[in-house]
């Protein structure tokens, strides 16, 4: 039997953010929050901000790729529709969250963003890797998963 499978991999809720602990063989199986009861991965990405970054970033342990954009980013807003694409590809293997960097500047300036949109992907709270500019889903997907 391969106890990775079994072993509990702690996930942050995208409503509640409290953590949960849940069995990697079980995030295929739409498991739900233990304190709100709703679905730890909806195929969509999450509003990230300072009251709840680190929860994702830092305590949960599935990746979290994050896309640091602004409302007023012609190609940050163009995509956005395909970040929301990848995410329904990439959770429960990664979890996709959105950073808006005017509601957001201590998150902007913590990661160093020059230039809108910017992907981070973040693993154990530590930035792994990061792409500038717009992408489509596929391109994201592949980056992701690389």
């Amino acid at each position: 039997m391969n106890t990775a499978l079994h072993d509990p991999l702690q996930i942050a809720c995208p409503h509640c953010n409290a953590i949960n602990r849940v069995p990697a063989a079980r995030l295929t199986q739409s498991p739900s929050c233990g304190r709100c009861h709703q679905a730890l991965f909806t195929a969509a990405p999450i509003a990230l901000n300072a009251a709840n970054f680190d929860a994702h970033a830092s305590r949960s342990q599935i990746p979290l790729l994050v896309d640091f954009w602004a409302s007023w980013c012609g190609p940050c807003l163009q995509m956005a529709p395909e970040f929301t694409k990848a995410a329904v590809q990439l959770e429960p293997q990664l979890r996709l969250g959105k950073v808006d960097t005017e509601a957001e500047p201590a998150l902007a300036s913590r990661f160093g963003i020059r230039s809108i949109p910017t992907l981070v992907l973040i693993q154990d709270g530590r930035e792994i890797a990061r792409q500038s500019g717009a992408m489509p889903a596929s391109s994201i997907v592949q980056w992701a998963r690389r």
